[in-house]
């Protein structure tokens, strides 16, 4: 087990916390975290970009001039590739699939690697409780302006929270995410990650149960 301090809204330090080595302790592995990460930003990705080939192209159902005699080249149709606002000949259809797969194993374990490196450089910060009387976001402003050392937080939060949901919305630097919605991404994209105790004792059981 490592210990962790447990801070309150004020920022007082108030308890000291152990956590479990299972989730919070494990080596760095950079090839499984760069698959991980490669494989969500894959699975993100949205099909944009889409064109027509000559035959969804509208017009061009008669000979734009006769074969011969017109001292031309030969068309057959203003459809075609060659012409300008015909068909694109290989050009990206939304039928694309940016899809990657990777085994639901190494993605928790990618996932639960970034967790613990971020216990590691102290950068999981662990609240006792989180509760706003109303959703204010001066409320949370106050709040997180008691913890001076951090500069950009990803606050991790039950469903039933939804004052300190609605309250952190408009902080620039704060990302609100429920704690069933946690993912590798979002846990790299901010310096801290901040934690209520229910919130660790949630993916305690959740990932050491399901080893």
């Amino acid at each position: 087990m490592s210990s962790f301090k447990v801070y309150n809204q004020e920022g007082k330090e108030i308890a000291n916390l152990e956590l479990n080595k299972a989730i919070f302790k494990l080596p760095w592995n950079d090839d499984l975290v760069h698959q991980a990460v490669r494989v969500a930003f894959a699975n993100q990705r949205q099909v944009l970009a889409s064109t027509k080939d000559r035959s969804e192209v509208r017009g061009g159902g008669r000979k734009p001039w006769r074969q011969k005699g017109t001292g031309r080249a030969r068309h057959g149709s203003i459809r075609s590739p060659l012409w300008k606002g015909g068909g694109v000949t290989f050009g990206p259809t939304t039928e694309r699939n940016f899809k990657v797969k990777i085994n639901k194993k190494m993605a928790q374990k990618a996932f639960l690697i970034v967790l613990s490196a971020k216990a590691k450089d102290n950068e999981i910060l662990i609240l006792d409780d989180l509760k706003l009387s109303a959703p204010k976001t001066k409320e949370m402003a106050k709040i997180m302006k008691n913890f001076s050392q951090v500069k950009t937080a990803l606050l991790v939060l039950e469903s039933n929270n939804e004052n300190a949901k609605r309250a952190g919305n408009n902080l620039p630097n704060l990302g609100i995410i429920n704690i069933n919605n946690l993912n590798i991404l979002d846990v790299l994209k901010y310096q801290y990650v901040i934690l209520t105790k229910s919130g660790i004792e949630y993916l305690t059981k959740k990932y050491v149960a399901s080893k």
